[in-house]
């Protein structure tokens, strides 16, 4: 991310990615997955640049 905070992923969370993209890779065509990446992306560059974008972790006040 260019000039934004920096995105930490925990264990279960790229866990529960990998296993989501293994479920799409099978079941949707690449251009599908493509766009779901591109879409990831920008999600990622926003949360980024503006952390408080989206909706805090009820569970863990610094997420």
């Amino acid at each position: 991310m260019k000039n934004g905070c920096k995105i930490l992923w925990t264990d279960f969370a790229l866990k529960e990615l990998e296993s989501t993209i293994e479920y799409l890779e099978e079941n949707w065509t690449e251009k599908e997955l493509k766009n779901l990446a591109s879409k990831l992306e920008e999600t990622l560059s926003l949360i980024s640049q503006n952390p408080d974008l989206f909706q805090k972790s009820e569970i863990k006040n610094n997420i």
